[in-house]
């Protein structure tokens, strides 16, 4: 079997040849350049033939093979919807036109697969049955240098991570979960605008970052000669939005988090957070509800799933409100110990019963949120939890019947915590005092404890409304689709590699 350098080197040779025949491997290239045909696609010709049987057309993608035959030759063209067979024969097909960038049917044996071509030509179906277009012009759009390889060749997942360009092309339901991924996003948008939420777009760069508990990343901006960080979160800024008179604001866009992979976390993904003015954590409830079983409709068209654990999941019908658990009752259920009153020891020796890693800066509420995730894998769902202790979300309300716990929910699908959301804490002494908690805690050594933005309490003194907000990031995509986060996303960040084969490829270059 020959070599990719060999394979390279003769597509090479047929590189060169096409120049010196006048032909441009690589040209500028309008739609319209073609006969003034009408396009088609690979679907609707097969989909539509009846209708549009006989008539011209102009279809473009990329070869997946060619056969020839004498004077005749099939081409299997492939394109974002699917595959089309093209049919060559003389004298319908034409012959060698630099002017219009076309090849002929002696020049075929230039192409290899992978190639762009258009053709143009009637639609029709073969003696076999087979549907076609019977070409007349086929015109190079691009000529590619290195082979696609088979499906059998090309299972490594780093591999496939590092090239998911070659992924998307020869797995298919691939490249179908990156247009499910769009859909999500784009039904996540259109339900909150049907709701009037506003799409506002938020500063990514912050002098001072918060929303979550996370390390953030840092970078430095020349111009100010200041570091910034990279937001971890939307929280902080949508609700300055609230004070600033604006009652229903959303913004979809990237965060960063400083933090190892895992199957549920990326250093950097999409997420999405709404704000909604004079509302609390039950409007929330039921605005999530609404809005989870939308997206599965319009993403997967069920509400039905099957997880990568395992674990089954059925989002209900309409008006169905999800079941709820009390974070108090199950921690004191599994472990025996009353996470408002329990001690950091008392905490400590629990975790270390079930094997969990106690870090010299745990606090209580680090060893108590370890112990939470321990028994959240259990959990399918969906749920929501409820009961949350106040220490354990600086931004919220506290109830009103029991001040120690917040008006929290998260919504808990597949052992993981999928959203969440709660009624915005808006005074600001108290919120001025639990930063201050907050920022002794990373001082201590928590480099995920939140940072005291006085901004943001100078806002709580202009006012801001009351207010429910939420957030949910692309792990609830990553859940319904049923994947790890690194193949939910077409490019996870990976250590920098060039392959010993382009090295030697460019041996003059320093890679």
């Amino acid at each position: 079997m020959a070599s990719l350098k060999e394979y390279r080197d003769e597509r090479l040779r047929k590189l060169s040849e096409l120049k010196a025949l006048g032909i441009d491997p690589y040209p500028s290239f309008s739609e319209e350049q073609i006969l003034g045909k009408s396009n088609i696609s690979c679907e609707s010709a097969v989909k539509d033939f009846d209708k549009l049987s006989g008539k011209e057309f102009s279809i473009a993608g990329r070869i997946l093979n060619i056969r020839k035959f004498g004077k005749i030759a099939f081409v299997v063209l492939k394109d974002s919807t699917g595959s089309l067979q093209l049919f060559l024969r003389e004298p319908v097909f034409k012959q060698l036109d630099k002017e219009t960038n076309s090849l002929g049917l002696k020049e075929l044996g230039l192409l290899d697969s992978g190639d762009f071509i258009k053709a143009s030509g009637k639609l029709i179906k073969t003696q076999t049955g087979e549907i076609s277009i019977e070409v007349e012009q086929l015109q190079l759009l691009t000529k590619t240098l290195r082979p696609m390889p088979s499906y059998d060749g090309f299972t490594n997942k780093e591999e496939r991570m590092r090239r998911r360009y070659i992924d998307t092309n020869i797995n298919e339901d691939v490249r179908q979960r990156y247009l499910r991924r769009s859909n999500f996003w784009q039904s996540t948008r259109e339900f909150l605008l049907q709701k009037d939420f506003v799409e506002i777009n938020v500063p990514v760069l912050e002098n001072t970052t918060g929303g979550a508990d996370a390390n953030p990343f840092v970078t430095h901006m020349d111009s100010l000669d200041q570091d910034f960080y990279l937001r971890i979160s939307q929280e902080l800024p949508l609700k300055r939005l609230l004070a600033g008179g604006y009652n229903k604001v959303f913004d979809i866009g990237p965060r960063f988090r400083n933090e190892n992979y895992s199957d549920e976390h990326l250093p950097e993904h999409i997420s999405m957070e709404w704000y909604w003015a004079y509302t609390n954590w039950q409007d929330g409830m039921r605005l999530t509800e609404e809005m989870v079983r939308f997206i599965a409709d319009k993403t997967w068209g069920t509400r039905k799933f099957k997880l990568a654990n395992d674990q089954e999941v059925d989002l209900g019908k309409d008006g169905e409100p999800f079941k709820k658990i009390s974070f108090v009752e199950i921690i004191k259920e599994k472990y025996g110990i009353d996470v408002l009153t329990c001690t950091l020891d008392q905490a400590v020796q629990q975790l270390k019963k079930i094997g969990g890693e106690v870090d010299k800066v745990d606090n209580r509420s680090r060893v108590i949120d370890k112990l939470w995730k321990k028994l959240r894998v259990e959990i399918s769902g969906p749920v929501f939890l409820v009961d949350i202790p106040t220490y354990l979300q600086p931004l919220a309300k506290v109830q009103k019947d029991n001040p120690e716990l917040s008006e929290q929910f998260n919504l808990i699908i597949g052992g993981t915590e999928a959203c969440k959301a709660y009624s915005e804490l808006n005074d600001p002494i108290d919120q001025l005092n639990r930063f201050v908690e907050q920022q002794k805690m990373r001082e201590a050594g928590d480099s995920e404890a939140m940072m005291l933005d006085i901004d943001f309490v100078e806002t709580l003194e202009y006012g801001m409304p009351p207010a429910c907000g939420y957030g949910h990031s692309e792990r609830l995509f990553w859940l319904l689709e049923g994947v790890t986060a690194r193949e939910g996303v077409p490019f996870p960040q990976l250590r920098r590699e060039v392959s010993e084969v382009t090295k030697k490829i460019y041996p003059e270059i320093k890679l």
